[in-house]
């Protein structure tokens, strides 16, 4: 354990920040499940209602630092292809 009261507070720091990280992650790993499950049930208006969410909250985990640009950049554009073949087919 740390003695240092600089190494303590950053010790805290870390469990904070690591706590809100993971709240973020995990809303948007459950945003991406809804709409996996959406699409699956083959309902085109709650597949667009939760495509645009999804996609907020991936720009959101973006400027939050929780995924890389690039990362949240592929989810969108796998999504939104199976959002059209579903909507397409529906």
């Amino acid at each position: 354990m740390a003695n240092h009261v600089s190494s303590l507070k950053r010790a805290r720091q870390t469990e904070k920040k690591t706590a809100v990280n993971r709240a973020n992650k995990s809303k948007l790993r459950g945003t991406l499940r809804l709409i996996r499950e959406a699409i699956t049930a083959g309902n085109k208006e709650a597949i667009v209602a939760q495509y645009r969410v999804t996609v907020s909250i991936l720009d959101k985990s973006v400027q939050k630092g929780v995924l890389h640009k690039n990362t949240a950049s592929r989810y969108k554009s796998r999504l939104n292809a199976r959002v059209k073949a579903a909507v397409v087919k529906a």
